[in-house]
């Protein structure tokens, strides 16, 4: 078989390698107020992440807020209407923040976060998923990030998986503190 007859398989990522986001206090107390006021039945919240993407590639999280959502096992219904007026009233007063991602509450990722994810694909390119344990099972409310990665056969893209990035979390002491 000459070298030019393989197949590769290969992980196609838009370097998220060197991606880091850096997540900010009023980011981390949203996700919680949200948790805390989330309908019953709820099990986790799910929201659109607010930023920049800074010139060194860090994706810089500023702001958020919650999008509600249905979720039956595997399948999720966003309100989409409900996202997009939420969009156009931050940007009215912070034109330069922009969707960046989005977030959900638990550990990890689950069944319907791919779902979500291809929604947010089609807001922003590449966004970020991050991820905040509210069940403080260390101790802390425990933050991951993630970005979609393709696995391709050749050219035929087969499928998506999550890649975690690194997060840091930018506090000052008093912050800190009072997280």
């Amino acid at each position: 078989m000459a070298a030019s007859d393989r197949t590769v398989l290969q992980f196609n990522s838009p370097s998220a390698t060197t991606l880091t986001v850096k997540v900010h206090p009023l980011v981390i107390f949203n996700i919680c107020d949200c948790y805390v006021r989330r309908p019953d039945q709820a099990e986790r919240v799910i929201g659109t992440l607010l930023g920049s993407v800074l010139p060194d590639g860090t994706i810089d999280v500023r702001n958020s807020y919650a999008v509600p959502h249905n979720e039956f096992s595997d399948q999720v219904a966003l309100d989409i209407d409900y996202h997009h007026n939420m969009l156009m009233a931050h940007q009215k007063v912070n034109p330069k923040e922009v969707i960046v991602g989005w977030y959900s509450t638990g550990f990890g990722v689950t069944g319907g976060s791919a779902l979500i994810h291809e929604f947010y694909s089609r807001e922003v390119p590449n966004p970020v998923h991050l991820t905040a344990d509210t069940t403080f099972r260390n101790g802390d409310a425990a933050m991951k990030a993630f970005v979609s990665v393709n696995l391709s056969l050749g050219d035929q893209q087969l499928a998506a998986q999550f890649q975690e990035i690194p997060v840091d979390l930018r506090m000052a002491e008093a912050e800190r503190v009072g997280i």
